[in-house]
């Protein structure tokens, strides 16, 4: 097991076979939750709520603060929902975990959030192999108050849908994982974490911002489609948004041509720095290559 907290949130099907329905979705059932889960959902939050000031970006805040996600007990989804669908038009369906690609992208184009339903154990709390509640709703459902990000994520989910028919789904996931799960944005105070896999990691929080190991460049598209990542531990370099405006323009452009532009070039390994990137902090990577000497 890596040190911190890591969770996969990919685009790919988990062992769980396939549900009744179609679209995957279950019944969230959240008058079934034992106390004992409800008192796991509370442990992370309060550790998470305490590191977080400061350090997620002000629309993060701002949408946690508007919605009902409270510290004593996992939130009901058709509660999310309906808060979420005055505000931006969209909802939190339950699915087992990881879903298959067409289906990801489908609820995504239809402004649905496919969320995990079971919580992690208390021994997991530092790492889960699947996204569970805790990460889909305490690190993506805020975000979705965001009118910017809500439209990203349809947009991301129609182009995802091409994507399959192009067979560059790998160059998407690239994208999905440098903004909506691992990214930064500069504002007045500087940097912050909008990606919910730092803002739901008590370990990632303050590596992603803090730690002199990772690098930190301005978000440049055919850079970070080319640009492998990691799965199972902390990212060796994170990507800044100027402002989170700049997701509308990702969502207005056609990426078709940049499939074919970065199939044809060699892929980046995820500590590297080129020549052209715009470096805002360079990494001294310490602890990644404390890891691949033990």
């Amino acid at each position: 097991m890596p040190d911190g907290d890591f969770t996969k949130h990919g685009l790919l099907a988990g062992d769980a076979a396939p549900p009744q329905r179609a679209d995957w979705t279950i019944d969230q059932r959240w008058e079934t939750y034992s106390a004992a889960e409800h008192a796991t959902w509370r442990r992370l939050y309060e550790r998470q709520a305490k590191l977080l000031p400061g350090r997620a970006c002000d629309e993060y805040l701002a949408g946690m603060a508007a919605l009902p996600i409270r510290v004593d007990e996992i939130p009901d989804f058709r509660r999310l929902s309906d808060a979420l669908l005055r505000r931006t038009g969209w909802q939190v369906v339950a699915v087992p975990g990881l879903v298959p690609p067409e289906v990801f992208f489908d609820h995504l184009a239809n402004r649905r959030f496919p969320a995990g339903q079971f919580i992690r154990r208390p021994d997991q709390l530092d790492y889960i192999d699947e996204p569970d509640v805790f990460h889909d709703v305490f690190g993506h459902v805020p975000m979705l108050t965001h009118p910017v990000l809500a439209d990203y994520l349809q947009a991301y989910g129609i182009g995802g849908l091409r994507a399959q028919r192009l067979g560059a789904i790998e160059q998407l996931s690239r994208v999905y994982w440098f903004t909506v799960e691992f990214g930064l944005v500069a504002q007045r105070e500087g940097l912050r974490i909008y990606g919910a896999g730092i803002v739901s990691s008590f370990a990632e929080t303050r590596f992603a911002l803090e730690d002199k190991s990772p690098n930190r460049l301005k978000f440049r598209l055919p850079r970070v489609m080319r640009t492998r990542y990691r799965i199972d531990d902390f990212q060796e370099t994170y990507f800044v948004l100027d402002s989170l405006d700049d997701l509308l323009r990702l969502a207005e452009i056609d990426f078709a041509p940049l499939y074919e532009a970065t199939r044809a070039i060699p892929e980046i390994e995820p500590g590297e720095v080129l020549p052209g990137d715009h470096i805002i902090t360079r990494g001294a990577g310490a602890y990644h290559a404390k890891k691949r000497v033990a």
